[in-house]
């Protein structure tokens, strides 16, 4: 035999020691190696040696003979020369020939993982192998664990263990159990498996299926020893698996098919998901794993299910009964599969029984079958073809006749929900009076004179002037009067939406009848009063307002101002008035604010709102006036957002078209191109200036500092706040470096306040007054600094002014500044200042409402010239491109007031992304961003 890497036994060393020995020579006196022809002569053997060094498995091999072992040295048996250093004459078996070339290369040692199944394979047949002493032998690769099945009480506990017959475990992966060493290999159950068994799972008694037909055969397949010290196992059976199908009906709640596999006719167990659950206490079927994934594959593919429960609506469930009906193979549960066997058409009925009307949807197959108009809508509301019939069954809904009266319908039952099992209410009249012209029924008794409003160009009667009455009105103003007259007789809520400067003071003030309540802002409330010592100097008027606020019993018009409803409800709402009217009622636009909920609580037999923006931002703003006006008019909250603002806000021009008609008996609008032509008109322009090199550089380190970071936190859905205070930084740094933070307060001026100044000079010259209106006081600051260097005469009134009618009057006299400034907030709203015909905008703001409000404090009745608006923009800033969303926005108050078809909302994150990019950047309106 030879140790070298020769393939075959008979090598040509082998060959060369034949010969030699051939030839007579004594190899022995060489000293090399064992001379097979003198094997009855030897006395040793090769012995094999376990050794524990330091938890881990060695081998070493000897020469065992004469009673001693001589150690192997690291040449191997070959380098083993019998008689050098009492080496005895000794014999290679075939096993140790096989251990030499298997491990060649192996000179002993601590056996690494990678030798183990090597060495293992090697050592298996040798004739002398021991640990400490003891005999042992080599056994296949094993896994050291056992699955233990025990009682407690009312469950049985499944836990793997290490198996009690294993002594010892060595690091270098090798166990033994008694004399037979093992090599470790791995479990073959999955991780998740594994780990809940090495915890214990805990099976109910009602469970025991999963154990019985899944945990064991897992168990056994990865050569687990299972030991069962339990009899409440059931025995295993072999039965087929099916799919069967159930829908779950319940009223309020979607419809759903629940898809199960059940082992048996009838069945003994069922699958749900991943888990199969016995049915009784009879035996557990094994599972058929690959049967079940063929069929859950089949659900998918053929019928688009999965086990478990599946959203599905009642055409799609009609659809599955008469495919399931084509494969035998699939289960149907006869007592709910029934119900969608039969459908039959329906069509549409209108009934009236003292006063209440009801409309319902019949068969018209003579058989008496119907369907309520609350599930009608609600399945043609979900794209359904076929709504729940009483009593069970299914009917063809009127897909056609609901495409044209489906949202008539579907409005008037929602305000019928709101107001609850009452005859039907005044404000829902009209629409109640189209439904029984398309239905050919005779109108309701409660129309009336309200037919006045359900028709287009329908009169009405012309008020009665009261006598205090000290004012000359136009035509469009009587009619206003006419209107608001009427609906305060029916006690109907009205929204006088006229254009600013239009006298929607005066016309209200006409109708004023019976103990009154105005809510206005606090701006305002000294021009209500003066209006109506003025104009109704007969009236009793109480001024609710201040540290010492008291209510005069006896007094006709109450004033009072937001902040006061809010915090004084209690006190206002203990009465019920016979009007109140909210001047300014874009203060309640937000429903869930404190102001509107409060005025919501108001108790009046009429209500009157008056606004000239009654659409700032979002359509919810026009749901939350009406709530106000006629509660019920427009639904609820949520159902106005889903049916009206989300369709309007996608470019529906049919929706928008119905919620103007849906609106229109309650809402007049008239803007001043159209009434008051005696106005001069009113003109505006844009002027540009160019930042210089130092403001341009700041303006740019700005935008750069901050876009990366926006951009990303904008795409993970936050970072709203951070990237309107980048776009703040941006506008203020296009306005005047002095506005940033940080920066001194001594950079004496910018080139927008420089072209303000040569404007101003060159109007002031032609003999012109103007109005300078920015968001920002300390922005005033600076203007007014530059005028005063100037020596142009101003004045100012912000939110810090205290007499703020003695400002007023100051500029609105004949020899007044030539300058006013104010701030957008206390100066946008309430002011008659037709003293100016120049309105300055230093900065433009995304809601173009606001800035229309500032600038017709110069264009309103009173104003005999023509107006400039001059709106101030720093080019190649984020100010173009807010001009840009200003024109968009303008079309939300279109949609509703009926000027336009386009539609917007507040600012998104797409529109912050495309104010602080290129403004090539499309801009996309839609509903606003939060805290915007």
């Amino acid at each position: 035999d030879c140790n070298c890497a020769s393939k075959f036994d008979g090598c040509e060393h082998a060959a060369a020691v034949i010969i030699h020995l051939a030839q007579g020579f004594d190899d022995r006196a060489e000293g090399g190696g064992v001379n097979a022809a003198t094997a009855s002569e030897t006395v040793g053997h090769v012995g094999y040696r376990l050794e524990d060094h330091r938890g881990a498995l060695a081998l070493r091999r000897v020469i065992v003979g004469e009673g001693k072992e001589y150690p192997v040295g690291s040449g191997g048996l070959r380098s083993v020369i019998p008689g050098v250093r009492g080496v005895p004459q000794y014999a290679q078996s075939g096993p140790d020939r096989a251990f030499e070339k298997r491990t060649a290369g192996f000179t002993g040692g601590v056996l690494t993982p990678e030798l183990v199944p090597i060495v293992f394979g090697a050592l298996r047949d040798v004739d002398d192998l021991s640990l400490r002493g003891l005999p042992m032998q080599v056994g296949a690769p094993y896994g050291g664990l056992r699955l233990r099945i025990t009682d407690h009480a009312d469950v049985v506990v499944s836990r793997i263990e290490q198996d009690d017959e294993v002594r010892e475990v060595f690091s270098n992966r090798i166990l033994r159990r008694g004399n037979v060493l093992h090599p470790l290999r791995e479990h073959g159950l999955s991780a998740g498996r594994f780990a809940e068994l090495r915890r214990g799972k805990i099976s109910p008694l009602h469970r025991l299926g999963e154990l019985v037909s899944e945990i064991i055969p897992e168990c056994r397949r990865s050569d687990i020893p299972i030991s069962i010290e339990t009899d409440r196992l059931p025995a295993s059976t072999g039965l087929r698996v099916k799919p069967h199908l159930r829908f779950s009906i319940v009223e309020g709640t979607p419809l759903q098919v629940m898809v199960e596999l059940e082992y048996g006719d009838p069945p003994i167990a069922r699958v749900r998901g991943r888990e199969m659950h016995l049915l009784g206490d009879g035996a557990a079927p094994p599972r058929m794993v690959s049967a079940e994934a063929r069929l859950r594959a089949d659900l998918t593919r053929g019928f688009g299910l999965e086990l478990g429960g599946n959203p599905i609506s009642a055409s799609q469930a009609i659809e599955l009964v008469q495919r399931a009906a084509l494969h035998p193979e699939v289960l149907l549960d006869a007592s709910t599969a029934n119900r969608f066997q039969s459908v039959v058409e329906l069509a549409p009925s209108l009934r009236e029984e003292d006063g209440r009307y009801s409309l319902r949807f019949d068969g018209v197959d003579g058989v008496e079958r119907v369907a309520s108009v609350e599930a009608v809508i609600d399945a043609w509301e979900q794209g359904e073809t076929v709504a729940p019939l009483l009593g069970g069954g299914f009917g063809e809904i009127p897909t056609g006749w609901l495409e044209l009266y489906g949202p008539l319908v579907a409005d008037l039952l929602e305000a019928r929900a709101l107001q609850g099992d009452t005859p039907p209410s005044k404000v829902i009249t009209p629409e109640l009076a189209r439904l029984c012209e398309i239905m050919e029924h005779p109108p309701p008794a409660s129309l009336g004179r309200l037919s006045a409003l359900s028709s287009e160009g329908g009169r009405l009667p012309p008020f009665s002037p009261p006598e205090d009455l000290r004012a000359e009105l136009r035509g469009y103003q009587r009619e206003g009067a006419d209107w608001l007259s009427f609906h305060r007789d029916a006690e109907l809520g009205a929204l006088l939406a006229d254009d600013m400067g239009l006298g929607k003071t005066l016309q209200t003030l006409c109708v004023i009848q019976g103990r009154s309540l105005v809510v206005a802002p606090t701006s305002v409330l000294k021009n209500w009063l003066d209006e109506a010592r003025k104009f109704r100097p007969g009236l009793s008027v109480c001024v609710y307002h201040g540290p010492r606020r008291a209510l005069d019993p006896d007094a006709t018009l109450v004033l009072t101002s937001y902040a006061l409803l809010r915090n004084d409800l209690d006190e206002l709402s203990r009465e019920t008035w016979d009007l109140v009217v909210l001047d300014e009622a874009q203060a309640i636009k937000n429903p869930s604010s404190k102001v509107a909920q409060a005025a919501f609580q108001l108790g009046a037999r009429a209500r009157l709102a008056l606004t000239g923006t009654p659409v700032e931002n979002r359509l919810e703003e026009l749901w939350s006036q009406f709530h106000f006006l006629n509660p019920g008019l427009l639904g609820g909250r949520s159902k106005f957002k889903r049916r009206y603002e989300r369709p309007i806000a996608d470019g529906d021009a049919a929706v928008a078209a119905r919620l103007r008609s849906r609106i229109r008996p309650f809402f007049l609008r008239r803007l001043k191109r159209e009434v008051a032509t005696e106005l001069p008109p009113r003109t505006e322009v844009v002027l540009r200036c160019t930042l210089s090199d130092a403001e341009r550089r700041r303006y740019d380190a700005i935008r750069v500092a901050t876009f990366d970071e926006v951009v990303a936190l904008l795409g993970k859905g936050k970072g709203v706040f951070k990237a309107l205070e980048a776009l703040l930084r941006l506008r203020q740094a296009a306005c005047h470096p002095a506005l940033l933070p940080g920066q001194s307060q001594d950079v004496e001026t910018s080139s927008k306040v420089e072209l303000l100044m040569q404007t101003l000079t060159q109007v002031i010259e032609e003999g012109h007054r103007s109005l300078v209106f920015s968001q920002w006081t300390s922005y005033l600051d600076l203007i007014e600094r530059a005028l005063k260097q100037r020596g142009i005469r101003w004045c100012r009134l912000d939110g810090s002014t205290r007499d703020r009618g003695g400002v007023v009057s100051e500029f609105q006299a004949q020899d007044g500044p030539e300058v006013m400034l104010l701030s957008l907030k206390a100066g946008g709203t309430g002011l008659n200042l037709t003293a100016a015909d120049h309105v300055f905008l230093m900065d433009p703001w995304w809601n173009p409402a606001v800035e229309d409000q500032a600038a017709d404090r110069a264009h309103r009745i009173g104003q005999e010239r023509p107006v400039l608006v001059h709106r101030l923009i720093a080019a190649e800033t984020v100010e173009e491109r807010i001009l840009a969303l200003q024109a968009r926005k303008r079309a939300v108050a279109d949609a509703a007031t009926g000027e336009g078809a386009q539609t917007g909302g507040g600012i998104t994150r797409d529109e912050i992304l495309a104010l602080l990019n290129e403004p090539s950047m499309e801009i996309v309106v839609a509903a606003d961003a939060p805290g915007a």
